[in-house]
């Protein structure tokens, strides 16, 4: 996903990210979002799967709780998410799925900013993942 956003954003946003340098597992950083259709550009840095047994699922959750947070300074009403640590890093997607709706949910309950969180996801079997995640975590409302 980093790569397909830094493409359709053109060579500015990999400028503006070497200015910033590296970033903490579990941190984000905002950019401008330059080509995009958009404002901003949150980049979260999420955790490389190691079995589950090094604090992937906190540094998970901080990474999108920091997302949320960098939105909300910016007075985002929305803000869309690829599954963060779920491809190269290897994160299994439905216990990914799990963390992110529940601070998604979370956030919202607060009533803050942004008021629309996207999840946007690549593929058939994505969807189903985040699908079930939302049924477990919502319930079937």
């Amino acid at each position: 996903m980093d790569g397909a956003i830094h493409r359709a954003a053109g060579p500015k946003l990999m400028e503006a990210c070497r200015k910033i340098g590296r970033c903490p597992t579990g941190s984000a950083v905002l950019t401008k979002a330059f080509d995009l259709p958009a404002r901003y550009v949150i980049h979260a840095v999420g955790p490389v799967w190691q079995g589950g047994r090094r604090g992937e699922d906190e540094l998970l959750r901080s990474a999108y709780r920091t997302c949320l947070e960098i939105a909300e300074r910016q007075k985002c009403e929305t803000i869309a998410f690829p599954s963060l640590s779920t491809g190269a890093y290897g994160y299994p997607m439905p216990e990914a799925a799990r963390i992110a709706l529940a601070v998604a949910q979370k956030h919202l309950e607060h009533g803050s900013r942004p008021h629309l969180i996207r999840f946007v996801l690549f593929g058939r079997d994505a969807c189903e993942i985040f699908a079930r995640a939302a049924e477990e975590i919502l319930g079937g409302d």
